[in-house]
């Protein structure tokens, strides 16, 4: 019957180990862009970026999911999302309800998300979300409970998912040309085998 029970509990549970970082172009700008080798760099840096509109660097979530037995865990299942600009706490609460909804999908009801002390994770506005969002759940009986679960600080070798992004960002450099911001993110997805999502962004105040 125990065993019953934890396995039942397996099911039902989600753990998740979530961190954001940005992902580089690293890439040189085209020839064409560039003046001669006597021109200042500022004004080379100028024309790299006229005829290179993308952000040289883009941000995203990721999530780590973690399933089997916690003496051998599997971790080899990824999500991600990218960012139009950089990780707050509204595109946070974004993200969180995106996982929900995927997680609910699954027949999953709980969610233990293992995460950093980054600001956008405890700021106010996270936390009022997720507590409400809890609420909703119990309320409802439908939906995804978020268990939040904080590492010490400044200790990124207890993530798991820090390693998975290093060995990503070796793959997917592009030695030989300049990526668009499409294809590096498109790139990456098909490196971590998840499907390429819209953006994440804060909407427009409309005045």
């Amino acid at each position: 019957m125990i065993w019953a029970s934890q396995a039942q509990q397996a099911a039902i549970w989600a753990i998740g180990f979530l961190d954001e970082v940005w992902w580089s172009r690293f890439a040189l700008p085209p020839a064409h862009a560039w003046q001669t080798t006597d021109a200042p760099i500022h004004l080379r840096e100028q024309n790299w970026q006229k005829a290179d509109p993308d952000t040289k660097a883009l941000a995203c979530y990721g999530v780590l999911w973690q399933r089997g037995p916690a003496e051998a865990p599997i971790r080899d299942q990824m999500s991600l999302r990218f960012v139009d600009g950089r990780p707050v706490s509204d595109i946070t609460t974004q993200f969180l309800d995106w996982c929900c909804t995927c997680l609910e999908r699954q027949g999953k009801t709980a969610w233990l998300l293992i995460w950093d002390n980054a600001s956008w994770h405890y700021s106010k506005m996270v936390r009022t979300w997720i507590r409400g969002h809890n609420q909703q759940v119990k309320a409802s009986g439908k939906g995804v409970r978020i268990l939040p679960l904080f590492l010490p600080k400044q200790s990124p070798w207890l993530n798991p998912i820090e390693p998975k992004w290093i060995h990503g960002k070796r793959a997917v450099v592009e030695p030989n040309g300049l990526l668009s911001a499409r294809q590096l993110a498109e790139r990456i997805c098909s490196y971590y085998h998840c499907s390429y999502e819209p953006h994440l962004s804060i909407p427009e105040k409309i005045s």
